[in-house]
């Protein structure tokens, strides 16, 4: 499944944090049914086990949406259920080997901060790259501010899609236009909201407005 630039305008990032007695499962799905365009499941505590179980639930659910549907970090489980690819770090492992294990048919994203980054990243074989935190999150400890010069410098460095993440919400998305990216990756500001399907299609909405 080759990543496509339309199919990361609004990529959502699952957390546990908001579930609030509901599954991940009906969270993500709500999503989906307001115009989330790609999914990322993304899991720091759980154990290997409910891990591989609930990346089969999702990867099932994006399918019967057509949405592409990657892993975050757990390349062994990505390859395990056959997911569409895996999301990587700067800290996790280097692309090129990501690469080598998943095959050229995966989609491979890569987070980036700095040009030299990024365009290592694309040289070793990333699919699109996700930079941030552009504004101040909650999500991320590790999170490093990249300006809005740098990320526009990174989009004029590279020829792969680019995403915008860190503190993006309703509020703040149209500050990004003219950057050069292609869409926005947000976790709270889809699965933090009571209404998800309602806050995804409104996000989704001024992001099409910032890219155009």
């Amino acid at each position: 499944m080759n990543c496509k630039k339309e199919d990361l305008l609004l990529y959502a990032v699952t957390d546990r944090a908001w579930l609030n007695g509901r599954t991940l499962y009906e969270q993500v799905e709500e999503a989906i049914l307001g115009g989330a365009t790609f999914i990322q499941l993304r899991e720091k505590d759980l154990p290997r086990e409910e891990f591989l179980k609930e990346a089969i639930e999702i990867k099932a659910l994006c399918k019967k949406y057509n949405i592409p549907f990657v892993i975050n970090d757990a390349v062994d489980i990505a390859l395990e259920i056959d997911a569409d690819g895996v999301h990587v770090g700067q800290s996790d492992m280097e692309t090129g080997d990501v690469r080598a294990k998943l095959g050229a048919d995966k989609i491979i994203g890569v987070s980036a901060q700095t040009v030299e980054q990024a365009t290592l990243a694309m040289e070793r074989g990333a699919d699109y790259l996700g930079v941030g935190a552009v504004f101040p999150t909650g999500s991320k400890d590790d999170a490093d501010d990249v300006s809005h010069e740098t990320l526009k410098a990174i989009c004029d460095a590279v020829d792969i899609p680019v995403i915008a993440i860190g503190g993006i919400g309703i509020k703040n998305v149209l500050e990004l236009k003219g950057t050069g990216i292609c869409g926005v990756a947000v976790i709270s500001a889809i699965f933090a909201q009571e209404d998800i399907k309602k806050a995804t299609t409104e996000l989704l909405t001024k992001t099409r407005e910032m890219v155009q």
